[in-house]
């Protein structure tokens, strides 16, 4: 499969694999910005994508951000569906205590293509019966809030 990426800038990083086998292909800023404690920045990447059909991309963290500046993605994982071609950008928050410096040509998150299933939407009236049924957060043996009122 082909991933097509445009440059929107001259001076873009086309999204790269660090090592083989890697999932996740760098995404790469293109401007310079701070980003306080606290708050989030949408941060340019320089470039537009064409994904194979049947194909969205996952913009998710990375791991070196989050543990050692508290850096995440915002959105995670965002989502860019097949027909977008506009700019990928990325939505960064500092979760840390110090502001955190973007830089031109800094890793500032991952991108994963998979594949997409579309489905069918039908409305009903029931649905089937599991052995889990209504059990949401906390069912399997975490904290049940229910349970402690």
């Amino acid at each position: 499969m082909i991933l097509r990426v445009k440059r929107l800038t001259e001076d873009a990083t086309l999204p790269q694999y660090a090592h083989p086998g890697d999932a996740g292909a760098d995404l790469f800023a293109n401007e310079r910005m701070a980003i306080p404690p606290g708050e989030s920045r949408t941060v340019k990447t320089g470039i537009s994508i064409e994904l194979p059909p049947g194909t969205e991309a996952q913009v998710r963290p990375r791991s070196g951000l989050a543990a050692k500046r508290q850096v995440t993605v915002l959105n995670t994982p965002g989502t860019i569906d097949e027909g977008y071609r506009g700019e990928v950008c990325v939505i960064l928050i500092n979760l840390g205590r110090e502001p955190f410096e973007v830089e031109k040509g800094m890793r500032i998150a991952q991108m994963v293509v998979k594949p997409v299933i579309r489905v069918a939407i039908e409305e009903a009236d029931a649905l089937s019966e599991t052995q889990r049924g209504e059990g949401g957060f906390g069912s399997t043996g975490g904290v049940d809030r229910r349970r402690e009122e």
